[in-house]
């Protein structure tokens, strides 16, 4: 089955902001025919226009419910989005959800005629295609609605299908929120670069490369685990060792990126209510 069998006859996607947008070019990237989708933004960006233009993507509601219907849109937004939106709902839509601290539950109550619905958390990296989504549905969600999902997010990244719902809130601690470390990571090594007295560009440079090439390593060569790459790059008594015994201490970088993802799985908590 190609990726154009497993798209849905007929698609909404509410909201064509950064996510939205990288959703929509991923799929006409893999061939979905842009006239079996519409979008519906208030404010569409200057790519999102031309995608309209270009490809003949619709800026307008279609007629009749669709068979997925993709929100998108900022979460604060969903109570005054869901009126407008209700009416593209039907019994056998899918709604596929990628709104942050939203349940399934909160979807349902805004939309009553949906009986399938999933919910999905990606991250800031499907934006190059190298995204990672982790997915949980409910109980009404067929085979082939999962198919279609799998499609629709497999086109910015990896999907990870999750046991149950309540483990979206992990999902967005360690994935969701995982490439601000690894940003954060990178500024860190580059004012360590600047402290032992490289200029500061330089140590920009050298940074970034660094955990641009790691992560890329990590990328090709997937029978490998991140723990035997370290151990590749690291002999016994060298410069790297030195650094490990430091970084894999009692008190180093394990317990603090565990009480980091703990801090930001308990806000997720908070803000799903």
């Amino acid at each position: 089955m190609n990726d154009e069998d497993r798209f849905p006859a007929a698609l909404v996607l509410a909201g064509a902001g950064k996510m939205g947008g990288a959703m929509l070019q991923g799929w006409l990237d893999l061939g979905f025919d842009p006239a079996r989708a519409n979008v519906i933004d208030p404010q569409p960006s200057l790519h999102i226009l031309e995608l309209a233009s270009g490809k003949g993507v619709a800026l307008a509601a279609p007629a009749t419910p669709p068979e997925v219907l993709v929100l998108a849109i900022k979460p604060q937004m969903l109570d005054d989005a869901a009126a407008g939106l209700a009416s593209l709902v039907a019994a056998d839509t899918l709604v596929i959800s990628i709104l942050a601290g939203k349940t399934i539950a909160n979807i349902k109550d805004r939309f009553p005629e949906a009986q399938a619905i999933i919910r999905a958390m990606p991250n800031l990296p499907a934006a190059v295609g190298r995204g990672i989504t982790g997915l949980a549905a409910n109980e009404n969600v067929s085979a082939r609605q999962r198919t279609i999902a799998e499609a629709l997010l497999g086109a910015i990244g990896r999907v990870e299908w999750l046991p149950h719902e309540g483990l979206i809130d992990a999902v967005t601690a360690l994935s969701g929120s995982g490439p601000a470390y690894v940003f954060y990571l990178a500024e860190c090594l580059a004012e360590a670069g600047v402290a032992m007295g490289l200029p500061q560009e330089i140590a920009a440079r050298l940074a970034r490369a660094t955990v641009e090439g790691s992560g890329e390593l990590l990328f090709r060569t997937p029978q490998s685990t991140p723990g035997e790459l370290r151990e590749s790059v690291t002999s016994r008594g060298g410069t790297t060792a030195a650094a490990l015994d430091v970084l894999m201490a009692a008190d180093g970088l394990r317990p603090l990126i565990e009480k980091a993802v703990a801090a930001a799985k308990r806000r997720a908590e908070e803000l799903s209510g």
